[in-house]
């Protein structure tokens, strides 16, 4: 048998997170849970610089990040007001009145040889079936306002189907990881950053100089300093891709009011003249925005338009944020990876901003570099978060090119427009016989394509001819069962405020 004497490699023993907020905590809580003591971890942040961070909407891959750490559902959302999520209404999207519901989970319940939703489509094409958001439990209970916990011992139920997310306060949930983190070790040291060392042998990042004179010197720096990336751009020079061709909002206004009597389990997003605005409930507040472009619109129109569709009396000033839509040309460089709004930025109209900071995280556990930062392992990873943006990017991309609307210059730029050739084949596979496929891992699955594209008037020609294989009559039967079961599980079901009330209700202890 060959045998190889193998050198270990040096380790990164010391690795540096520039920037607190979402993304600094998230990756700092990870990696400490992760690397179990064995390595120092410190995290700078500034007390003068303030977080982009508002009231924030997750998608259901958050779980899997809280149970990695090991968190109480519970306890977590007592302590960030968080109310659950179980999809997004649209509003005004493919034209001005529609509106729809792009719910997690799956749709329907599959038996037979081809997707549920071909049968459905059969059907609804010759007018012989319900709007789709009856036949899957996330979204007829969001009709509802109604919510429970999938019930995992019943798995061939809908009640075993639920796919639930997260609204929460940002600001909360980084104070929330900022205690769980220095209960594992992490050093947090206050203090603005006033220089960047860099090696002159090789160009790595060596150290961050503060304002006090103090020196942190780092092995590994991941870089959360959000859109400023003093890491990665300043003192990098990577490089940025910019998207903002596709995707032209540049600018959000954010405001939190006064919370509505029923919170509602989901997010609504309802497009305006030259954008859209977000409306996020948590138990305390409910958190606005209007993402727009300033190409359309004036901020004082965007402000007035924010301002007029409020649930109640604001309890702030409103905010503006200037972002332009991209990434990084590479999330990793020399010894330097950007987390979080340094890395790139998706406007957050499917609430995948904190996904991707998860996602970095995770990859980068994957790819951990010993201190030789081998170029394969960079490569690697650089290719993989390019994919992560690009499938979180042509999925939002979808919602301004599939409309029928052009009663504004900034509607009809949107659906005249051309796209990537990755999501223009997505479109055309749907247009001819509905067909969805998924591309290896990509983000959004069958159920949140068909979803936006039928909710926003993209119409197939005909259904895949497999479907033919079972008459019509049983077709219909199937239909009607499975919608008959979800509106009867949808009724047992407690209303999202009651459900919050007696599980997680901010300032309660259980």
């Amino acid at each position: 048998m060959e045998q190889h004497n193998l050198t270990p490699s040096p380790q990164c023993k010391n690795i540096v997170i520039v920037g607190g907020g979402t993304a600094g905590w998230m990756s700092a809580a990870l990696l400490a849970k992760k690397l179990n003591g064995k390595y120092s971890i410190t995290l700078v942040e500034s007390d003068q610089i303030s977080t982009i961070g508002v009231g924030e909407a997750t998608i259901p891959m958050i779980r899997q990040f809280n149970l990695m750490l090991g968190l109480n559902e519970a306890e977590f959302m007592r302590a960030t007001q968080g109310t659950f999520k179980l999809g997004i209404e649209f509003v005004n999207w493919g034209q001005i009145g529609d509106r729809y519901i792009h719910g997690f989970g799956v749709i329907g319940q599959e038996t037979y040889t081809v997707d549920f939703y071909q049968y459905w489509l059969k059907q609804y094409l010759a007018g012989k079936a319900s709007e789709l958001d009856h036949y899957s439990i996330n979204t007829a209970a969001c009709l509802q306002n109604k919510f429970i916990n999938a019930q995992t011992d019943m798995p061939n139920s809908p009640f075993g189907q639920i796919a639930h997310a997260y609204h929460f306060d940002a600001g909360l949930y980084a104070k929330f990881l900022r205690h769980y983190c220095e209960a594992l070790g992490v050093v947090r040291t206050e203090g603005k950053i006033e220089q960047v060392d860099v090696r002159p042998e090789d160009g790595h990042i060596a150290a961050v100089v503060l304002q006090s004179g103090q020196k942190i010197a780092g092995d590994l720096f991941i870089d959360c300093s959000g859109f400023r990336a003093l890491l990665i751009e300043e003192t990098l020079k990577t490089g940025y891709e910019d998207w903002s061709h596709w995707l032209p909002c540049d600018t959000a206004i954010a405001v939190p009011c006064v919370s509505a009597p029923e919170l509602t389990p989901y997010t609504r997003s309802t497009a305006h003249t030259a954008g859209w605005q977000w409306r996020i409930p948590l138990q305390h507040r409910i958190g606005n925005g209007h993402v727009f472009s300033s190409q359309f619109m004036s901020e004082d129109e965007a402000t007035a338009i924010l301002m007029s569709n409020l649930d109640g009396d604001a309890l702030a000033e409103p905010r503006t944020v200037r972002f332009k839509t991209g990434k990084r040309s590479k999330a990793w460089n020399k010894n330097c990876v950007s987390i979080g709004l340094s890395g790139g930025f998706i406007e957050p109209l499917e609430s995948t901003s904190i996904h991707l900071i998860q996602q970095g995280i995770v990859h980068l556990l994957s790819h951990f570099p010993s201190a030789g930062f081998d170029l394969a392992d960079i490569e690697h990873y650089n290719e993989v978060m390019k994919d992560e943006y690009e499938w979180a990017r042509d999925f939002v991309i979808l919602h301004y090119k599939a409309t029928e609307r052009s009663d504004t210059p900034f509607w009809t730029y949107c659906r005249d427009m051309g796209v990537p050739d990755s999501l223009q084949r997505k479109m055309d596979l749907f247009r001819s016989n509905g067909r969805i496929f998924r591309e290896g891992n990509e983000l959004f699955a069958k159920p949140s394509w068909l979803q936006v594209m039928h909710g926003q008037r993209l119409r197939p020609q005909s259904y895949n001819p497999l479907v033919d294989l079972i008459s019509e009559p049983e077709i219909q039967v199937y239909l009607d069962d499975v919608e008959g079961l979800i509106s009867k599980c949808v009724g047992a079901m407690q209303t999202h405020s009651d459900f919050i009330a007696a599980y997680c209700a901010a300032g309660t202890q259980k």
